[in-house]
């Protein structure tokens, strides 16, 4: 199962560089076609279409590497016990806001399944799956983390942080 898991991630790291890559790419192919007076209308379908897998498995691979954007003006000047609790309460409102967004995003793709790009011959589904996936991705990335965050202890974490080690544990 450990192997599966580290294959996805490997999997979904190279899909996300690889679709910020192409649609990068064919936003500036469809710039200058429009400029040049011949818009390629397909491009810009593709794009999006690139863009909301992007997004999705990078908040994925940003999640599992711990550099989602945080603000800890208030939290970092509490004790460290209560940081460590406090942690598992903002995993805890992360992952019912997960789960919110798999469920809806299911019933989006269901109701899109009939929605054409008007460019290219794709169902719209194919995007609006990208946020249930993404979402299950994400939770799977963070019951992993809570699992191992608890199965550490408080003890431990404290000591890998102020040990100067890598957050992993936290």
């Amino acid at each position: 199962m450990h192997k599966l898991y580290d294959y996805i991630c490997k999997a979904e790291m190279y899909i996300a560089k690889w679709a910020l890559a192409i649609l990068s790419g064919l936003v500036l192919f469809a710039a200058v076609m429009r400029g040049i007076g011949k818009p390629v209308i397909w491009a810009i379908d593709l794009a999006t279409f690139l863009f909301a897998w992007c997004v999705f498995l990078g908040a994925d691979v940003a999640l599992r590497n711990d550099k989602l954007f945080a603000i800890e003006v208030i939290t970092s000047r509490l004790p460290k016990k209560w940081q460590y609790y406090l942690k598992f309460i903002n995993d805890g409102i992360i992952g019912t806001f997960l789960s919110f967004l798999l469920v809806y995003g299911l019933k989006l793709s269901y109701t899109t399944r009939l929605r054409k790009f008007q460019g290219i011959d794709l169902s719209y589904t194919w995007v609006t799956l990208a946020v249930p996936v993404g979402c299950l991705l994400m939770l799977i990335t963070l019951v992993l983390k809570i699992r191992r965050r608890f199965k550490a202890g408080y003890e431990a974490a404290e000591t890998v942080e102020s040990a100067g080690g890598t957050k992993e544990l936290l």
